[in-house]
């Protein structure tokens, strides 16, 4: 049963009012892929009375239950709300996957503030807690892309009482239960959360950032803020931070939250979902995020992969934990019982699909390393490959009479597949759980762009893309990689541009959708982008900043389309590569008689860009999302040099 989304349905229950209300910034959608359907049954599992307010647009919204007898609780939905609203190009979308009907402009730019300032409005004594993407990135001084400028802790903006940070279940219940106690949400303590005080509240044994003045106005102090909050973000070694917000107004973020072990995850993925959005929706379209989830599985957290243009290290951790595999097979036995499951499992998967265990046992103890990545730009010796618990859930699952078929959609590590010396798991894996394509993120070909991707260099790539061809063919498949692929990030000049192109070409790898780097608070990449300065080493970065240079290297991934040629040819002519210019085998484009060396000509005439919603989108990844999920990016056509397919 739903929880109520209206004030009937509460009647129906037998209440006169909830304990709880829940606003988010989506659709009502009940699956765990959402976070707010999480937060909602697990305090209706702690025994309170939960509520639904989804995309508010008036007051009576807000207000259609009553008073709330303990709280609110107010995210702006499974991603931050401006990504849903515009492209990376700062152009407005045209649908939002999250919205009945995919009809854009259910809910405000920033959602999160909005729905706060406008409820302390109606309820001046509300007790607000935020949590959530938008909330979590946000939660400290931070770039936002859309206004160009440094903003201050979205809790200064939102008015809300405390935010949850990461992955919120044990803040909730510790809240939830101190709220019913009598305990001002103010007033409330524990790992995960931040909130607001004045100087004679501050803890002593917290570490002290640059200031919301100081980094507003000093890019090298918000680079050196960014490398602190990015590196206390581990639940074992972090400790608690401080940054001044305006006179006599502090920002405390405690430690992290633990991560959940495998018994509690399995008992927030019992919970009772209905896997699906509410039935009020059906007349209106549905709610088309519920596609790409309703039948996958999600079978772990975190991820210790810590790409630098990712949210999930500084959001969800770099400490992979796991569900059992009971609790796995479970949930798809329940899949049995669904009139509309065809037998087919769309995805088992997470933020990385084949991490089931810390990457090394030392962090368990110490908590994973400061001043390093696990696998990038080089695995660290310490690294513990062990793909087999993976296999073998895959295995369980593959043998569920009534199940046809598994995939794996999700994000793959295959630099982590590359350290696994044995076939086995690969094998396995594109014979039974691929479907014609395989989806990877190289990202770039150059490895000093790479370098400042936090990914592995692009020989690893080569050498697995040797093996996947390889393997396929000792199958006797016809399957293909697909993948994901970053223009115009922070390091990337027009000639790396180049350089991928020529890539892309001798690989005979056609990209169908290309992404522009998304600068999206709290991330290292972000950080890159609105400093110019490395944050870990204080160098400085070349920052692709002009529409006009991001057209030309997004225009040069897809060099082949002739509504292209134009600006390929102005890149190739400004980088000095005329060389590939011509009919031979390597060229990318034909001459055009008509634009020679040195003629200054116009090269960038407005251009259409796609307004896809967010799961069109890289900013869309299921796992840069609420809760880490990867999947339904931008689609790349991949073909091997000996199975070449026409077009």
């Amino acid at each position: 049963m739903f929880l109520p989304l209206n004030k009937q349905e509460m009647e129906a229950r037998g209440w006169d009012a909830p304990d709880f209300v829940c606003v988010t910034g989506d659709a009502y959608v009940d699956h765990p892929s959402f976070g707010m359907a999480i937060v909602s049954r697990l305090l209706e599992a702690l025994g309170f009375r939960v509520c639904m307010v989804a995309q508010p647009t008036r007051d009576e919204d807000y207000l259609q239950f009553g008073l709330p007898r303990y709280g609110w609780w107010i995210n702006g939905g499974n991603i931050d709300s401006m990504v849903a609203h515009y492209t990376a190009a700062k152009r407005r979308r045209s649908d939002d996957a999250y919205t009945p009907g995919g009809k854009a402009g259910k809910r405000p730019d920033r959602a999160t503030v909005v729905y706060c300032q406008r409820l302390r409005q109606l309820v001046p004594e509300a007790q607000i807690i935020i949590g959530g993407l938008e909330a979590s990135m946000r939660r400290f001084a931070h770039y936002d892309y859309w206004a160009d400028q440094v903003l201050p802790s979205i809790l200064v903006d939102s008015g809300a009482d405390l935010l949850i940070f990461g992955m919120g279940e044990r803040q909730t219940a510790h809240i939830a239960k101190e709220l019913a106690a009598g305990v001002p949400a103010k007033e409330i303590r524990c790992r995960g959360i931040c909130y607001l005080t004045d100087q004679l509240g501050l803890p002593h044994d917290a570490v002290s950032v640059a200031s919301f003045a100081k980094v507003r106005e000093n890019k090298r102090s918000y680079a050196q803020a960014t490398h602190t909050l990015i590196e206390e973000q581990d639940a074992v070694r972090g400790h608690k931070l401080i940054q001044k917000q305006g006179d006599n107004l502090f920002l405390v973020q405690t430690e992290p939250a633990l991560p959940l072990n495998t018994q509690e995850l399995d008992q927030v993925f019992s919970l009772p979902f209905e896997r699906m959005y509410h039935p009020s929706y059906e007349s209106q379209g549905g709610v088309k995020a519920i596609q790409e989830v309703e039948f996958s599985i999600m079978h772990n957290r975190g991820c210790f992969g810590n790409c630098n243009f990712c949210s999930i290290a500084f959001h969800q951790g770099r400490a992979v934990t796991c569900r059992s595999h009971e609790s796995v097979l479970r949930e798809a036995e329940s899949f049995l019982k669904n009139p509309r499951f065809k037998g087919i499992i769309s995805d088992v998967g997470g933020p990385t699909a084949n991490f089931r265990q810390p990457s090394c046992k030392k962090q368990l103890a110490h908590g994973l390393c400061a001043q390093r990545k696990c696998l990038a730009p080089t695995p660290c010796p310490a690294m513990e490959v062990d793909e087999s618990d993976y296999l073998s859930l895959l295995q369980k699952l593959r043998e569920l009479p009534g199940v046809r078929r598994v995939f794996v959609r999700s994000g793959l590590r295959f630099d982590y597949m590359m350290l696994d010396q044995d076939d086995r798991f690969m094998r396995e894996l594109l014979q039974y759980h691929v479907s014609g394509q395989l989806k990877v993120a190289p990202e770039h070909c150059c490895n000093h762009v790479l370098d400042y991707m936090g990914k592995p260099h692009i020989q690893v790539f080569e050498a697995f893309a040797q093996r996947f061809y390889r393997i396929t063919k000792e199958l006797g498949k016809e399957q293909y990689l697909v993948p994901y692929l970053i223009s115009s990030h922070p390091g990337a000049t027009l000639k790396d541009a180049v350089s991928l192109a020529v890539f892309l070409k001798r690989h005979h790898i056609h990209p169908e959708q290309v992404q522009d780097f998304y600068p999206t608070p709290g991330t290292v990449s972000t950080c890159m982008f609105y400093t110019g300065l490395d944050p870990y080493t204080m160098k400085e970065v070349y920052v692709p900043r002009t529409q006009e240079e991001k057209w030309l290297q997004r225009s040069l991934l897809q060099w082949w389309k002739p509504e292209n040629r134009r600006a390929v040819l102005t890149a190739l002519h400004r980088t000095g590569r005329e060389d590939l210019i011509g009919t031979g085998p390597n060229c990318l484009v034909p001459p055009d008689r008509s634009m020679q060396k040195g003629t200054k000509r116009e090269s960038f005439p407005p251009r259409k860009t796609s307004s896809k919603g967010p799961n069109g989108t890289r900013s869309g990844r299921k796992g840069v999302l609420q809760h880490g999920r990867r999947g339904a990016g931008r689609f790349l056509q991949t073909e091997p040099p000996v199975h070449r397919k026409k077009r």
